[in-house]
């Protein structure tokens, strides 16, 4: 049966690629974002894969636009059944170069966001007693790494503040779910639109893995909310347990590695100003879809995220991705 699902961040990048597996299903998408090219080319493409679109211009750092767009979004397609929290923003920037006004913006859209989608979501759920709100969280709120304070400190918010609702939840022995998805590093246009003081052009920290990929998850977490979160791909779970065991050693591998792994010198910045505060994608010609410049270096496919929705495959995964960690480190450790 059809269900009516909003996603915030669908523009571009993973909220996308999310919209589109939604509406193959023939879900009623609602369509959250700033960029009003990115909105109107996701709707079409939602129609067009058998889903029913709405677009909805919203800066999710702002409570009272997202309270507004899900007023609408019931008036036009019924309650709310599931909420993905996506949008994000970021600065690329040594912390001391990062002004107190963009940090405070990172966290606005970043973290508050996805209070204020939660909030908002979970109004209307809690008297139904049924609904399921998935986060989209990241490696990077397990396990901080240089040149972005402001996003890794709203993950880590995201994954604290989850945990409590959560708990709430349970407590009060509610039927609504709630779930992190926790991602690698994924090839999405936000790397060409965030704001850098870098030399070199933006890039995930690789091994670098397609939104469908992510997208793949979020619609599994979406059908299977029970578990606490989920990781997807292999490099995620080993930079989870090596933070567990080793993050002394980790802090130093990644002081020495985080700089260049996070940048192409071979390219410069497309824009230094970014979308932090105004979205870059106005006109039609500015929609990049969901993939970003990275095509050529990103995984259409994560094994460990297909292991993970099988408890025995995953213990083995979690292992693999375990000895993988340890032979980093180990290699690491020679080297020095």
């Amino acid at each position: 049966m059809p269900e009516t699902v909003v996603i915030t961040g669908a523009s571009a990048g993973i909220g996308r690629a999310t919209a589109r597996l939604f509406a193959e299903r023939g879900d009623r998408v609602v369509l959250l974002a700033r960029g009003e090219a990115g909105l109107d080319a996701a709707a079409a493409e939602v129609e067009e894969l058998g889903g029913r679109a709405l677009a909805l211009p919203v800066d999710v750092a702002d409570p009272d636009q997202v309270e507004k767009a899900a007023e609408v979004a019931e008036a036009t397609f019924g309650p709310i059944d599931v909420w993905v929290n996506v949008a994000f923003t970021s600065v690329f920037a040594p912390f001391a170069e990062i002004s107190a006004d963009e940090f405070r913006r990172v966290t606005d859209v970043s973290y508050l966001g996805f209070v204020h989608g939660t909030q908002t979501a979970l109004t209307r759920m809690l008297p139904r007693d049924r609904g399921t709100i998935v986060q989209v969280g990241s490696a990077l709120g397990e396990r901080s790494i240089p040149l972005q304070s402001a996003y890794c400190g709203a993950k880590h918010a995201v994954n604290g503040f989850t945990s409590s609702v959560r708990t709430e939840l349970l407590h009060s022995k509610s039927h609504v779910r709630i779930t992190v998805v926790q991602m690698p590093a994924v090839n999405t246009p936000q790397f060409s639109w965030v704001r850098s003081r870098l030399s070199g052009h933006p890039q995930p920290v690789p091994p670098i893995y397609q939104p469908e990929v992510a997208a793949r998850a979020v619609l599994f977490a979406a059908d299977h909310p029970r578990r606490k979160q989920y990781y997807v791909g292999a490099s995620t779970v080993a930079t989870v347990w090596a933070n567990r065991f080793v993050p002394a050693l980790l802090d130093r591998y990644l002081a020495r590695t985080g700089y260049g792994s996070q940048q192409r010198e071979d390219l410069a910045p497309e824009s230094s100003r970014g979308n932090l505060w105004q979205p870059l994608d106005r006109a039609p010609k500015d929609d990049h879809g969901a993939h970003g410049i990275f095509d050529e270096q990103a995984h259409a496919r994560s094994y460990q995220a297909m292991t993970a929705h099988h408890p025995v495959l995953a213990t083995g995964a979690a292992l693999s991705a375990l000895a993988a960690a340890g032979w980093a480190v180990r290699r690491y450790r020679d080297k020095t």
